[in-house]
């Protein structure tokens, strides 16, 4: 362990300037993933900025039926709350199935949002990687590469995301709210996280000393708000080796409006007004399943359609050596949570 300096922030503003002043400081809060990284030696931070007691630990509702969580709240905290269960079910799903109880209890929300990632390359030091050192190289291309990534992938780096929370939220069109140097700043989660390019070593687009504060979920895809519970529903399906403390292979977070004039017929597939769906464990981020959605938008919710939005999203993907089974379980898993989204009061599948 390398010494550090450490201090107990006060206030938000007084946070950003510690960081912000020290090139080699960073922010602490749970400390579940920063803390593995000091002991590996991944990360050797000058200075650690507590922020645990920032008043940031709440989780209220917004004006307009949205809520806000503040980044402090932890992971169990958040998917107990009574406002995500019931407006946010598929973010509560996602919570639940990442890591251990006793991590949740400590996990935060910004914390989970800037988690790096699990390869096992990055965590070990002894082997080239250009996330972790700028350049050096990236010992997947020719390792083992089950967990790695179909979609958006470099040569510099073929790493996966490993939130199962951003997944959820991205799906639900959260927006990042941030303090830095320059004030306040909102981002959508949909531009938070970068894909590796020739620059995998950053995650995000936050700044250095930029705090997140906040996440908001907008009413649009409310269950109570939006469209109508009737109408709008959500889910997160998480494929993994094991049934507990795995990261996910493969997961799909999904939100499906039907459309008002097709939701009571009895004898006819309803139609798909809109959708958000992101897939987790494919990329480097959360990935937006833009050109699925496409297909589905307006299209009957049936078989015939689901699949050929699946198809249609994993035709860019690329898979490595040890990984190509991810193509047909992503198909699947993607077209099995269109069909319990979009089933009749008779025959969905039940609640997880």
């Amino acid at each position: 362990m390398n010494p550090f300096d450490y201090a107990r922030a006060t206030d938000i503003d007084g946070a950003v300037t510690a960081v912000a002043a020290r090139p080699g400081a960073a922010f602490l809060a749970g400390g579940t993933n920063l803390v593995d990284h000091l002991k590996l030696g991944v990360a050797s931070p000058e200075a650690l900025i507590d922020i645990r007691r920032l008043p940031l630990d709440e989780v209220t509702e917004l004006p307009d039926g949205g809520v806000r969580v503040g980044a402090t709240v932890t992971n169990s905290e958040l998917a107990a709350h009574p406002l995500i269960r019931e407006r946010f079910p598929a973010l509560s799903q996602a919570l639940l199935s990442g890591a251990s109880g006793q991590l949740r209890n400590l996990a935060t929300t910004g914390g989970n949002l800037l988690q790096r990632t699990r390869c096992v390359y990055f965590q070990d030091v002894t082997t080239p990687c250009s996330k972790r050192e700028p350049g050096s190289g990236c010992s997947a291309l020719d390792g083992y590469t089950r967990y790695h990534a179909i979609l958006g992938a470099s040569e510099h780096c073929v790493a996966v995301h490993p939130s199962d929370m951003a997944v959820a939220m991205l799906a639900y069109d959260a927006v990042v709210v941030t303090t830095g140097r320059n004030g306040e700043r909102r981002i959508p989660l949909a531009e938070f996280h970068r894909l590796p390019g020739d620059e995998p070593s950053r995650d995000t687009v936050l700044e250095h000393g930029e705090l997140i504060t906040a996440v908001e979920l907008p009413a649009r895809w409310s269950a109570d708000i939006g469209a109508g519970q009737e109408r709008l529903r959500s889910t997160y399906r998480k494929v993994r080796d094991r049934a507990s403390y795995a990261f996910a292979l493969v997961s799909v977070a999904a939100v499906v409006e039907l459309a008002a004039e097709d939701s009571g017929a009895a004898d006819a597939a309803p139609r798909i007004a809109d959708c958000r769906i992101v897939l987790g464990g494919v990329a480097h981020r959360p990935w937006r399943a833009e050109r699925a959605e496409d297909v589905l938008r307006g299209a009957p919710a049936a078989e015939d359609a689901f699949r050929r939005a699946a198809e249609a999203e994993l035709a860019a993907a690329r898979p490595l050596r040890d990984n190509a089974f991810k193509i047909p379980m992503a198909r699947s898993t993607l077209v099995a949570v269109l069909r319990e989204l979009t089933a009749g009061p008779h025959d969905q599948e039940p609640a997880r």
